[in-house]
């Protein structure tokens, strides 16, 4: 079994020796775990910073600074706001699948409406996305942000410096000629899963999405419900790239 993985500040600086206390409610599940001395931890910061220690007695012994490298290509999912129901099993879902940052999206045809509630809502995201991150041992916690509330306002949500790379668009639509399998990610650093609410996505939000580059896939035969989309896309997309492992770019 993999070490478990708390979710904690480090300090400045953190090296092999340092020692810290483990607080607040990491250190209350430590309790819950009923950790004993010398037990091995991963403890990250969630944006880039982990380590290896022991547990003792409250306290963490560093042993190892760990490698928090970004898969590549980094991958963004444009998530339909599905029902409420169904909104955190969506975030868990694809945070388990390998998402680095999710983007809330207010389709037209969306059934939960965010209207007034924004910062509640993106708040519940965030704990179900940190939840899912710690239980699949994940170092980097995507982050949660929206919501778009215009297909083409998508560009303001990646880096708009000139000489930064396009991502690549691909949006999950059931009409689509073209499988995920005959997309050539060679050379992609960045790229968007856009993936429709309950009512599908509309024929005017297709179009002004493809005007930003997007393209249309299709995962397979089956018509996948909103809530589990972004999973199984995201499993294709790791296999049909080197995010897990060898790499069969095409």
């Amino acid at each position: 079994m993999t070490d478990p993985v708390f979710v904690h500040p480090l300090p400045t600086p953190c090296e092999a020796g340092t020692t810290f206390a483990l607080t607040g409610s990491e250190a209350r599940h430590t309790e819950v775990k009923r950790m004993r001395d010398g037990e091995v931890v991963v403890i990250t910061d969630g944006v880039g910073r982990a380590i290896r220690g022991q547990w003792h007695s409250g306290n963490i012994e560093v042993t190892e600074v760990l490698d928090v490298s970004p898969p590549q290509p980094q991958v963004t999912v444009v998530q339909a706001i599905p029902k409420s129901d169904r909104a955190e099993l969506a975030v868990d879902l694809m945070v388990q699948a390998g998402a680095d940052r999710i983007i809330a999206w207010a389709a037209s045809r969306s059934i939960a409406k965010w209207d007034g509630k924004e910062a509640k809502a993106l708040a519940k995201w965030e704990n179900a996305s940190r939840a899912a991150a710690k239980q699949s041992r994940r170092l980097l916690i995507p982050e949660v942000a929206g919501p778009l509330k215009r297909p083409q306002d998508l560009p303001s949500f990646f880096d708009a410096k000139p000489d930064a790379p396009q991502p690549l668009i691909l949006i999950l639509h059931e009409s689509a000629t073209e499988g995920i399998g005959e997309i050539n990610f060679s050379g992609v650093e960045q790229m968007a899963l856009i993936v429709g609410p309950e009512g599908g996505v509309s024929e005017d939000e297709l179009e002004q999405f493809t005007a930003l580059g997007a393209r249309p896939i299709r995962l397979g035969p089956e018509i996948l419900r909103t809530a589990t989309a972004a999973s199984v896309a995201l499993g294709a997309v790791g296999v049909l790239t080197s995010r897990w492992g060898k790499a069969t770019i095409s």
